[in-house]
């Protein structure tokens, strides 16, 4: 022990205002000075070095000061003890400055083994894991504490199977394992989930006489927790003879961990019924449990626990607070808690990004993303992954590229995790080239990057590609999940590729996810989509159980195959079985009331929605909107349009829609420009909508003037849609054969839709060689189509030709077709009746037509003449 110069400590402690801790930190000695007071020696404050290097240590003190300590060690002459330069190395090791302490480590006359396992451990804990197995082999003297410390470091970076080999070699040479020997390797089985293995090591605990030690013993319970083991982890738990509050925390989270979240919470319950005090981990685990529950209820009660026990201001339990709100759907008060935290870490910034992309809040997500920039806190791979997803959320390809820049002078852009979510991004942006290129760049491809890139290509319809894609994963051994299965069934059912499907069905027994939930989905809609109705109600009513996807799939089904009656009645079955209908639920079933126009049930359904609090939701309000207009109701349908909360493209769309489907043209385009004022971006179902309306008008420049903007102010490629609204608006103004032109000058070729419309416009005109053309194209593109055969007749009726009108009904009895019945209906008291032209199945039939009969003579009366279509009448003639 020497006499140290403390000036410089004196000197940073009064500066630093800790006059009492540096009383207490240094032990006292005394010198020779003398009092200038009384002339008698005076105690000199002196410092005793290992207690230096131990205070720097433990961070009471900066590591300036242990340096200088070490400076003056060596310049005083003193020559330290190996206790003493353990001190010093452990100093250093615990400072992050490995290289000073290897340096005093190799000066050292006489390391011991206090030394050695210092060096061991010090590497190891910072993944040199080379040097840490270098140091460990020159020992000549090995102890439990050298063993372990190898072990950690190795199952910290992510080695598993390392721990395990050096476990071997341990018993091989004689050492006797510890309790934290055991902790360790039984962490070990936890990380590859190896059960057999954590089996055996709780063979040799028991034999050994660990399993009394509460330290082994929650290493144990969570070990079977984590290899989906609960009732063995939870026989440990019962079994054990002392249970402290990291037991409890590993029970509560290996409940967590294996699903079993009300269990979890139960066992919260009795935690502090015993008494046991609740820390980060418990919290954090439990607040995870009302997560997965969507419980905003028991959330916000957790929340309120965690207060009051001084946890509001935590990282780790604010982080899962707020998690836990935003996965509930509560975003306020997950920023609010965000907000609360005194501090902001990595994790609690990733949470609220993610949280904020969960909830299709991707405009949000970026903006944190750049106040998160601005703090520093820098960023790692789950960061980028939920800004990539932000990106996708909004088909931001431009931001996309700028994080993808980012991420690349990051260091991230090789991370699979980073790599997957940028595949995903491009293919939402609809940038299949990008996308591909990074899959095929990539040096490791799991599961997430197939399902990954089989998504972009089904998302932007390239149904070939995606099969194609499909069958690589197979073929390099990569076994397909629900999610691949989810994308390829949804390209057969895009593509109606019935034979591919029922390929991919047989694949999915075999697999042995037939029994899936989201891939039954899946396959019903599938079936539902190529018109196999009745095989998908067979898979609806095999799935064991059935969730409100699969429901949502089979009355989506019915209603994609105009069998509106039947979504209706499978929506009241859903009710039945006690099923809570969401969003989607809701809004396809308004699509069969408004296809129907079954005001009635939309009421009801209306009603449901209001008690359920969805009504706030766009997406619901845009089909209230569409339902009542379609509905006839269009007062009704205003109002829910003005009394929306939020509006986005679809809201606009729907309210331009219904101001068309009612020939208020003038509205309808008001409310185009209205939505331009509002800054809501125009789809291409707005233009078709605005098109439509200036059709009814007969408005061919208005009409072309929103073509052509369409086109060069807001980037839209125009569609078969477009182009048949724009051949009814320039037909309609006598330009037939300029209608035609546009047709022949498309970029893609004309469908039967398209060819009908100019046949229409036809017949107003009289132009019967333009209708020849438009009839003949129907009849290549559709033979039986027994329409085109009709609008012709018509044509060449209006053009008195009626030797061709004969012609063509005769090619009709030929080819043995009729003309499709018009077929009306009309709901009263919540029945619908529907009627057919000349159908006499109502058994009040005889009243219905004396009371037609009565119209059509108060029509004759004032002036109208009424033409009664008798399809025998016509087959009688000639």
């Amino acid at each position: 022990m020497v006499k140290l110069g403390i000036n410089s400590l004196r000197v940073y402690y009064r500066r630093e205002h800790h006059p009492f801790l540096y009383r207490t930190s240094f032990k006292t000695f005394t010198s020779t000075a003398l009092s200038s007071d009384t002339g008698q020696p005076k105690p000199t404050p002196t410092i005793n070095f290992s207690q230096v290097f131990q205070e720097c240590s433990n961070k009471k003190l900066p590591i300036h000061v242990g340096k200088q300590a070490h400076s003056h060690m060596i310049t005083s002459g003193f020559t330290p003890t190996t206790f003493v330069t353990n001190c010093l190395i452990h100093m250093y090791i615990k400072c992050s400055n490995l290289d000073y302490a290897s340096k005093v480590f190799d000066q050292m006359p006489h390391p011991d083994i206090v030394s050695w396992n210092g060096m061991v451990a010090g590497y190891a804990g910072y993944g040199y894991m080379e040097l840490a197995q270098s140091v460990f082999d020159s020992m000549l003297v090995r102890d439990v504490v050298s063993w372990n410390s190898l072990i950690s470091g190795y199952l910290r970076y992510g080695c598993c199977w390392k721990p395990v080999v050096l476990f071997l070699q341990m018993g091989q040479v004689g050492v006797r394992p510890d309790h934290t020997t055991f902790a360790v390797i039984l962490k070990s089985c936890s990380a590859s989930e190896d059960l057999e293995l954590g089996i055996q090591m709780h063979c040799l605990i028991v034999r050994m006489g660990f399993d009394g030690n509460v330290v082994t013993g929650s290493a144990l319970l969570d070990m079977y927790a984590k290899c989906k083991s609960l009732r063995d982890a939870n026989w440990v738990f019962r079994e054990m003879p002392v249970r402290n509050w990291v037991s409890w925390s590993a029970m509560v989270a290996g409940c967590v961990h294996n699903d079993q979240l009300l269990e979890g919470i139960e066992l919260f319950k009795e935690m502090q019924r015993e008494g046991i005090g609740v820390n980060q981990s418990t919290y954090a685990s439990i607040l995870r449990s009302c997560a997965g529950l969507s419980s905003l209820s028991l959330g916000s009660q957790m929340h309120a626990h965690t207060l009051k026990n001084n946890f509001g201001t935590d990282a780790i339990v604010g982080t899962a607070t707020l998690d836990m709100y935003a996965k509930c759907n509560n975003l306020v008060d997950a920023l609010k808690v965000f907000d609360f935290l005194p501090d902001h870490n990595l994790q609690s910034w990733n949470a609220i990004i993610v949280g904020h992309v969960r909830n299709d809040q991707g405009f949000g997500a970026l903006q944190l993303f750049r106040r998160m920039q601005i703090t520093g806190v820098g960023v790692d791979e789950i960061t980028f992954s939920g800004v990539f997803s932000a990106c996708a959320a909004i088909q931001g390809h431009l931001e996309g590229l700028q994080m993808h820049g980012l991420a690349i002078k990051s260091g991230f852009d090789s991370n699979v995790g980073v790599e997957n979510a940028m595949l995903d991004m491009y293919g939402k942006c609809k940038s299949l080239a990008e996308a591909r290129k990074i899959f095929d760049m990539l040096g490791r491809r799991d599961a997430v990057s197939w399902n990954a890139i089989i998504a972009a290509y089904e998302q932007n319809g390239n149904e070939e590609e995606t099969f194609s894609l499909f069958l690589k994963m197979v073929r390099s051994g990569m076994e397909p999940d629900q999610f691949t299965y989810g994308s390829v069934l949804k390209a057969c059912a895009s593509g109606e590729a019935l034979n591919r499907g029922m390929e991919i069905h047989d694949k999915v027994i075999k697999s042995g996810l037939g029994s899936d939930v989201f891939v039954g989905s899946a396959l019903i809609d599938m079936y539902c989509k190529c018109g196999m109705i009745e095989e998908a109600k067979k898979l609806h009513e095999r799935i064991g159980k059935q969730t409100v996807v699969s429901w949502n799939a089979m009355i989506s089904g019915f209603s994609l195959q105009k069998q509106s009656e039947n979504a209706q009645q499978l929506f009241s079955r859903m009710l039945d079985n006690g099923l809570t209908p969401d969003k989607f639920t809701y809004a396809t079933v308004l699509d069969t009331c408004a296809n129907m126009a079954s005001i009635g049930l939309g009421k009801q359904i209306h009603a449901q929605i209001i008690k359920n609090e969805l009504q706030k939701d766009v997406y619901i309000s845009s089909t209230l909107v569409d339902m009542y207009s379609k509905c006839g109701n269009m007062a009704d349908s205003l109002l829910m349009f003005n009394k929306m909360h939020e509006r986005d493209f679809v809201s606009w769309n729907a309210m331009i829609c219904a101001y068309a489907q009612h020939g208020l043209a003038e509205e309808a385009i008001n409310a185009f420009e209205n939505m331009k004022l509002e800054n809501v971006k125009p789809s291409s179902a707005t233009f078709v909508a605005v098109l439509r309306a200036c059709g009814y008008m007969g408005w061919f420049e208005e009409g072309s003037c929103y073509f052509q903007s369409m086109v060069d102010d807001h980037k839209l490629e125009p569609q078969l849609e477009h182009y048949s609204c724009m051949v009814d608006i320039i037909g309609r103004s006598g330009r037939v054969k300029e209608a035609l032109k546009m047709i022949n000058e498309m970029p893609f070729g004309a469908d039967v839709v398209i060819w009908k419309t100019l046949l229409s416009v036809c017949k107003i005109h009289g132009d019967v060689e333009v209708a020849e053309v438009a009839a003949s194209s129907i009849l290549q593109l559709d033979p039986q189509d027994s329409a085109a055969y009709i609008l012709l007749s018509n044509v060449y009726a209006e053009a008195g030709m009626w030797s061709e009108v004969s012609k063509m009904r005769k090619i009709m009895r030929e080819k043995r077709m009729k003309k499709e019945p018009g077929c009306s209906w009309i709901e009263v008291k919540n029945k619908i009746h529907p009627f057919l032209v000349g159908d006499k199945s109502h058994p009040e039939c005889v009243e219905i037509y004396n009371r037609l009969d009565t119209l059509m003579k108060e029509m004759k009366w004032v002036g109208y003449n009424p033409v009664k279509y008798n399809n025998e009448e016509d087959e009688k003639e000639e």
